[in-house]
């Protein structure tokens, strides 16, 4: 989950919570300022078969910080096109139905991480009208939100915000708009430089093929649920953490039944998981499996957490690629498998709670942390479900052949744990941008091939310089896509967003820099006057 979310010690309760994820809670007969009204934006609908300046790939937060940078460009009369009134042509395409930020972990009680100024607009132009604290005056919650006396909304509400200000955009979104590829256009092609891509995408719901065209691609798909190796990823009771508050209650749907879940990973989510089951079902039986020896928390520190400025973009980006990537392993602790504090207390308290009532035994507690285990396999014959584990630097597997049960991961053997139901809570990958452009892949600089930056190549794959096939995809400052000399057109171009992190830092995939970066994405392509 990115950001990651925080739990505020006062309410475990069950996923349900007070917010229908049909739509946004915004009043639709509120007349936004700025002149825009009845939840409209100043960008409009065009003709489909139009060459359109920008087609962005994925609706998330990511594009529609940069639909706010449009609209807000426009608003202040920057961004109409020399020659006519017309706003530019732009297109979003989003394979889910609805605008959703991580419907599947907005757990009760859970509050964001970062502060609410970081919202769609606020650090780029604070007088935008899609603003965290605009949107609370236009739902009549500003003076009690200021009440709180806090920077930390609830994720809840955040995702409330997110979809009021998606709600303005309507015009230009086409959800359940699956992109399969894309492509450079032929005929623009043949005249000597691409100028035109062509964009392919699948109607979920028919699988009907449509293609678009346009000068400015940008790719903001997210990252993709990843499921261990060692688990089935097409199974009905293992599921990813980002199914968790969708599919959890349909698969165990009795409160009282002594269900037994295992949750593998040691981050936020998982930690976040491993309470709320427990509190969901209270006879349930539950395991963290973890390969980390701890459970650490995640540092937010000052000085430490200005790795998440903007301004840092520019001094990371500069640095040699062996720079780069020794900071930002250093610097994991910040997002990556850490959990807040104060979830860390709580779970250390009821693993205490248990030793004290149950004993020091720990196979006989409900509730475990099982530390430096790796889930060796998963057998789902019978329909029984048996999750095995193993301790870290085990290399004799235990003999079950005697008829013993494998012991507790603390003896150092090999344990199987009879489960209902698997959450892997282990992250995302974030590879998808890959085969979508494999067409473009005769446009990219040879792998071999120097364009005056370090490559990566030699570290692992997280920092590691992408390939499509034997060319090399190299990122911009600008998060514009690296061509081979002469093979595009200035005015054209391909984006990337929320896969750039080996260069631009690990603010790429969170929220941290989306205002200032949508405000640096729409000047590169549509000019200075943005």
């Amino acid at each position: 989950m990115a950001p990651h979310s925080l739990l505020d010690g006062h309410d475990d309760g069950p996923t349900s919570n007070g917010f229908s994820h049909n739509g946004s809670h915004a009043d639709s007969s509120i007349q936004p300022g700025n002149g825009v009204s009845n939840n409209q934006s100043h960008l409009k609908r065009t003709p489909l078969e139009s060459v359109h300046d920008l087609v962005c790939v994925g609706f998330g937060p990511a594009s529609l910080a940069i639909a706010v940078a449009l609209h807000d460009s426009i608003e202040r009369g920057n961004l109409l096109k020399k020659g006519d009134a017309s706003s530019p042509k732009v297109l979003f395409l989003e394979k889910q139905p609805k605008f959703a930020w991580h419907a599947g972990m907005l757990l009760p009680g859970a509050k964001m991480q970062i502060s609410f100024i970081k919202d769609m607009a606020s650090l780029r132009d604070p007088t935008s009208q899609f603003t965290f604290l605009n949107y609370l005056h236009k739902n009549g919650r500003l003076v009690e939100f200021t009440n709180l006396n806090t920077f930390l909304p609830a994720r809840v509400e955040y995702e409330d915000y997110l979809r009021w200000c998606a709600s303005f955009f309507n015009d230009v979104v086409q959800y359940n708009t699956e992109v399969v590829s894309v492509s450079p256009n032929k005929a623009s092609e043949s005249a000597g430089s691409v100028s035109t891509f062509t964009v392919t995408s699948k109607n979920i719901k028919t699988g009907a093929l449509t293609s678009y065209t346009a000068k400015n691609v940008l790719l903001a798909i997210g990252g993709q649920a990843s499921i261990p190796k060692c688990l089935p990823s097409n199974h009905p009771r293992v599921i990813h953490s980002s199914q968790y508050a969708h599919l959890v209650p349909q698969i165990l749907d009795n409160r009282d039944s002594p269900y037994r879940v295992a949750v593998v990973g040691a981050g936020q989510s998982a930690a976040e998981i491993f309470n709320n089951v427990q509190t969901l079902y209270p006879n349930s039986r539950t395991s963290l499996i973890m390969r980390s020896e701890f459970l650490k928390p995640s540092d937010d520190s000052p000085f430490v957490n200005s790795i998440f400025n903007p301004s840092f973009v520019d001094s990371l980006y500069q640095r040699s690629a062996e720079n780069r990537h020794s900071l930002l392993e250093g610097a994991r602790s910040t997002n990556y498998g850490v959990v807040r504090l104060e979830l860390i207390e709580r779970l250390y308290e009821r693993m205490y709670d248990q030793r004290r009532e149950i004993g020091s035994d720990e196979r006989k507690w409900p509730h475990r942390i099982l530390s430096a285990t790796d889930v060796v396999g998963l057998d789902t014959k019978g329909g029984q479900l048996r999750l095995t584990v193993r301790p870290l630097g085990l290399t004799k597997p235990h003999d079950y052949s005697s008829g013993e049960n494998g012991l507790q991961n603390g003896t150092g053997e090999e344990e199987i744990l009879e489960v209902d139901l698997v959450i892997a809570a282990t992250g995302y990958k974030r590879q998808s941008h890959l085969a979508m452009m494999e067409d473009v892949a005769d446009l990219l600089p040879r792998a071999n091939e120097s364009n005056g930056t370090s490559a990566s190549n030699g570290f692992g794959s997280k920092f590691s310089e992408s390939r499509i096939k034997d060319h090399a995809l190299r990122v911009s400052r600008d998060y514009s896509v690296q061509f081979a000399p002469g093979k595009v057109s200035p005015r054209s171009g391909i984006w990337l967003q929320g896969c750039c992190e080996g260069t631009h830092g690990l603010s790429d995939t969170l929220l941290s820099v989306l205002a200032t970066r949508s405000g640096e994405i729409v000047n590169s392509i549509f000019g200075e006057s943005a």
